[in-house]
């Protein structure tokens, strides 16, 4: 019978229990000042009142259409660069047909080796990439033998 009671008792608790700081429905695009929560409801401690809770309006944000899209993109790249007084040297070169990427990118490693990284994307195969790595090149100075004298 004490059980009875408690879970009574439980139940009245939750259904006079008033909604508090509900958050507001908003679209996905509103604005921030639409994200903020509902104001709380006031409770009339006085009188019981029947309450009547309604869906709160929804705002529709206006569907934005692209007028600019390429349903087949087209792009070609290319960059070199090689700085004699840093010694920074890189390259890349990138292009798309559609859906397909394809390119490579290069640069001198503090180690002197050149890595190279040639990649493909396209939806079918993912991002690949293929590293290959080249020997350092070493500078050599050309030695010029001076003319023999003979006197």
């Amino acid at each position: 019978m004490h059980s009875q009671f408690v879970v009574l008792a439980a139940l009245v608790a939750v259904a006079k229990a008033g909604i508090y700081g509900a958050p507001a429905v908003y679209a996905p695009g509103a604005p921030l000042a639409a994200r903020a929560y509902a104001a709380p409801i006031a409770r009339a401690y006085a009188a019981p009142v029947a309450r009547a809770y309604a869906a709160a309006p929804v705002a529709h944000a206006p569907v934005a259409i692209d007028t600019d899209y390429d349903p087949n993109p087209q792009y070609s790249y290319e960059y070199n660069i090689h700085d004699a007084l840093t010694g920074d040297a890189k390259a890349q070169h990138e292009s798309r047909s559609g859906d397909v990427v394809q390119g490579s990118y290069s640069l001198v490693e503090p180690d002197g080796t050149r890595r190279t990284v040639e990649y493909t994307a396209d939806p079918h195969n993912g991002f690949n990439a293929v590293v290959h790595r080249e020997p350092a090149v070493v500078a050599t100075k050309a030695v010029v033998a001076a003319p023999a004298y003979h006197g």
